[in-house]
């Protein structure tokens, strides 16, 4: 796709007054997925035209605000361990300090935090935070507020984020909100709403700011970022609708990808998360076109077994993913491929659970992401499914499919052992003040000597040693992206 779309800007200028002077100070956490960090960044990027500025110390602010996760009780109880600390900050320490909730738990919970248990000041949906201005002065006016109305149309294309806790070298940019595929056990299309994409021409100007200010990789956003199509706006079912000219100009994600490799050919583009029903060859293709974009792609399979997929309203088969990740390292070899997976969803069998266990010894994903099944109150299992696992089978099964990853991941990272990998430094080493730390292009951590090279640096590196998910090696020089 050579051209853009020349499109406005979507939605009026935040900053409707003068910018006001930044003496309050606000203090935000994130728990759950990538999106949810991206948002914060939306969030404070607001806050600062409000007159707010983000600070590390929680008792000397004004405002605190967690932004939450609802996809697993565990992490509706971390978030609910924090609220009860920042109101014991509040009442001992800083009784002006005000309280607010964002993101799925608060779209979710609505009204019980603040009618029932009166733990927040505010609760604010994620399409909810260009509000946020209307709902702070209801709170330093004495009263509660809330906002978590779904939106059809809101994707934030027209604020520019404020990068947090950032380390200069990679961001995220959100291309896509929502969720149209009903998984039975996920709350996402209910915290979320339907999926929108945004602007591709606010996208790109996002790139080259972020290239312009130094920045080295990118991470492009989305619960399903396959899922991708802009046409001139609106939800995707409406491109049914639309004229012959805008499906003619229409732009997909795998346009997108190439709309983004080539605007900045030296940044690495990554991508998060895809949905097998939805990846479509031409985005592995465009993969296997532009270097700079980084050959991994995260897979969330969820189980093995063809009947727990379709109890979970999985719309696609085992044979059918299989048969996709055979074609993507047909046309990519070197391809890293991750995975979701959960254990232990209603019904499972011991049958279901060695379907789980005989795909991964077929695909071998490099790392992933493994759960016991936790039943999510309004979610289609909750209703119509009995959570009938105990949880000592849970456990069983999951600590059999995590020592079988981490084997896999060992034998996925020692196939990269005596080679030239391409690094990008992106922090200090965790385990010694001397070497760095960053990440190929198939996102397999690698450590070495520090020596003249810095932060942001595209390194060289000959790979001597391994542990099960870390490779170990010495700089050989800049690689030409640098």
């Amino acid at each position: 796709m050579e051209k853009i779309i020349d499109e406005n800007k979507q939605g009026e200028s935040l900053i409707l007054e003068q910018k006001k002077e930044n003496t309050r100070k606000l203090f935000i956490e994130s728990y759950g997925c990538a999106m949810n960090f991206s948002d914060s960044e939306i969030v404070a990027s607001i806050l600062t035209n409000q007159g707010f500025n983000t600070t590390q110390n929680l008792e000397e602010a004004d405002l605190v605000l967690v932004n939450t996760c609802s996809i697993r009780d565990k992490a509706e109880q971390t978030v609910r361990k924090r609220l009860e600390k920042y109101n014991a900050v509040k009442r001992d320490r800083n009784p002006k300090m005000k309280v607010g909730v964002l993101g799925c738990m608060a779209e979710r919970l609505k009204t019980k935090f603040l009618e029932e248990e009166k733990i927040v000041d505010l609760v604010v949906g994620p399409d909810a935070y260009k509000d946020l201005p209307n709902l702070l002065a209801e709170v330093d006016e004495g009263r509660d507020a809330i906002n978590v109305i779904l939106s059809k149309e809101e994707t934030y294309g027209d604020i520019s984020p404020v990068r947090l806790n950032s380390n200069g070298v990679t961001a995220f940019v959100s291309i896509t909100r929502g969720c149209d595929n009903m998984c039975t056990f996920c709350v996402v299309p209910f915290t979320r709403g339907r999926e929108r994409s945004r602007n591709p021409q606010s996208i790109i100007e996002e790139v080259n700011d972020l290239w312009n200010r130094g920045y080295k990789e990118i991470t492009l956003l989305g619960q399903n970022v396959d899922s991708y199509l802009w046409y001139g706006g609106g939800l995707k079912k409406d491109f049914v609708k639309a004229s012959d000219i805008q499906k003619a100009t229409a732009v997909n994600f795998s346009n997108l990808l190439e709309l983004c490799a080539k605007a900045q050919p030296k940044m690495r583009i990554r991508f998060s998360t895809s949905n097998p029903q939805d990846l479509t060859l031409d985005v592995v293709e465009t993969m296997a076109k532009y270097n700079n974009i980084c050959n991994h792609i995260h897979l969330p399979v969820q189980s093995g077994s063809n009947r727990i997929l379709k109890e979970m309203n999985r719309l696609h088969t085992r044979e059918e993913y299989i048969a996709l990740i055979d074609k993507i390292r047909e046309i990519i070899p070197n391809c890293a491929i991750s995975q979701d997976m959960i254990v232990g969803f209603p019904t499972e069998t011991e049958n279901d659970h060695k379907d789980t266990v005989s795909l991964m010894n077929h695909v071998k994903y490099h790392f992933g992401y493994m759960f016991t099944y936790s039943e999510r109150p309004g979610t289609m299992a909750e209703r119509k499914l009995e959570d009938d696992i105990p949880e000592t089978v849970k456990k069983k099964r999951l600590a059999e499919i995590v020592e079988l990853q981490q084997k896999h991941s060992g034998i996925k990272t020692r196939e990269q052992l005596n080679t030239i990998v391409e690094v990008l430094i992106e922090k200090e080493s965790k385990k010694s003040d001397t070497h760095w730390s960053g990440r190929t292009p198939q996102n397999t951590v690698t450590v070495f000597p520090k020596e003249h090279y810095n932060i942001g640096d595209f390194v060289n590196v000959k790979t001597t040693n391994c542990t099960t998910a870390t490779l170990i090696g010495e700089a050989i020089g800049y690689s030409e992206n640098n």
